[in-house]
């Protein structure tokens, strides 16, 4: 994640211990020093809606095989145990998932840190009580675009309306929720709109998500922003932080999965701001750009572990027959050993660029699209000569 509100506004969240403190000093693979990975787990894979870009090509019913109640404690624990700072319950959609206000309970008796990631539509106001009795930190609610957008992107009608009524009971409820993004042609127009929504509906956080080309997300990689297009959507985020700052405006603004908007941000404000853009350089080099299977990790509904939810087609391992501590730390074969080596691996522009040391090769299940792992982030859309290139090579 790129928080623009702390390397523009120099504010702080609790996601910012996290990915601006250097990384853990032993060079052990953990988000902190004497901590573990942050985890998505992927509970189920059923989902109420049909979105277009679902890189877990989720299905109307959960699938068999999926881990039991007792299956998902014992998991559950063994995650506090090795210091996971934070499990973030993805899907398709948890709240399909029958058990899974019994699993809540579980992980705030043993202290584990939770985060929902949904769609919103299946949150009435018990549920948004419930979640925030049971201690949940934060919703983060899907929404892609105003009324007929989203719901084209979704693939339902009216979701729309109900993903609203989850945003309003939750804050009813007291819970902190986020609004949560996808960037395609359709959505990047809604923005504007989108960002009257979050002053109104005074949502305190929004995560704009680039594209991942995995699951449904890679048939829709036609409509996956140009390089240009990329560029004037997040100079209009800076704009919007910058002005959110100057009228008071509490709102955190990041984006996800695509480590060149901090590169990018550093090179506009160096433009601006000599002072703010070194504190960007410096923010950004302390997190150390992607950290897909070191300092996140993800497993899936039947237990398989993934160096994060968008790179499902290599597992690890698998938490029915090994503890997750185990696969993460040695169990996880050379592959992984090599993955937390990338710089020495990386081919085409990623391997020749300049910022290396702040991007880290960018999101790797977008390379491993074009044929291999090692290859360049096709997203990248920072120009041969902003990463040190004079020779034109091509991704």
């Amino acid at each position: 994640m790129i928080s623009f509100s702390k390397l523009l506004l120099n504010r702080n969240s609790f996601g910012d211990r996290l990915r601006y403190h250097g990384g853990p000093k032993s060079g052990a693979p953990g988000a902190a020093e004497g901590m573990g990975p942050v985890v998505v787990w992927n509970c189920t894979r059923a989902c109420n809606l049909s979105c277009r870009h679902c890189y877990a090509s989720a299905t109307c019913g959960p699938e068999a095989g999926e881990l039991s109640t007792d299956e998902a404690k014992a998991f559950l624990g063994s995650l506090a145990g090795f210091g996971v700072p934070v499990l973030l319950l993805s899907g398709g959609e948890p709240l399909m998932r029958k058990d899974l206000f019994e699993l809540l309970e579980y992980t705030s008796s043993i202290g584990l840190r939770t985060v929902i990631s949904t769609n919103g539509t299946l949150i009435g106001p018990e549920r948004a009580e419930r979640i925030r009795e049971l201690g949940v930190s934060y919703v983060g609610i899907s929404l892609d675009g105003l009324r007929e957008v989203n719901d084209a992107f979704r693939g339902v009608e009216g979701a729309f309306e109900k993903t609203l009524e989850g945003f309003r009971n939750c804050r009813k409820a007291g819970q902190k929720t986020g609004l949560r993004l996808s960037l395609t042609r359709s959505t990047v127009k809604e923005l504007p709109e989108i960002f009257h929504l979050i002053e109104e509906e005074k949502i305190s956080r929004v995560c704009l998500y680039h594209l991942a080309y995995s699951g449904r997300g890679e048939e829709l990689r036609s409509e996956d922003l140009s390089q240009e297009e990329k560029r004037a959507a997040i100079d209009f985020l800076i704009e919007k932080t910058l002005d959110f700052g100057v009228r008071g405006i509490g709102t955190e603004i990041l984006t996800v999965d695509n480590h060149c908007d901090g590169v990018y941000l550093y090179l506009r404000m160096k433009e601006r701001d000599e002072v703010q853009a070194g504190r960007i350089l410096e923010l950004i080099t302390a997190a150390g750009g992607n950290r897909s299977g070191v300092a996140i990790g993800a497993v899936d509904w039947k237990g398989n572990v993934h160096i994060d939810q968008f790179t499902r087609s290599i597992t690890l391992g698998n938490i029915r027959e090994r503890d997750f501590s185990e696969i993460w730390g040695n169990g996880g074969g050379p592959f992984l050993q090599k993955l937390r080596e990338r710089k020495k691996h990386l081919e085409g522009r990623c391997g020749r660029c300049r910022w290396l040391e702040q991007c880290n090769g960018n999101l790797r299940a977008r390379a491993l699209s074009t044929g291999s792992i090692w290859n360049a982030d096709p997203a990248c859309y920072l120009t041969d000569e902003e990463i040190g290139l004079r020779g034109g090579l091509s991704c």
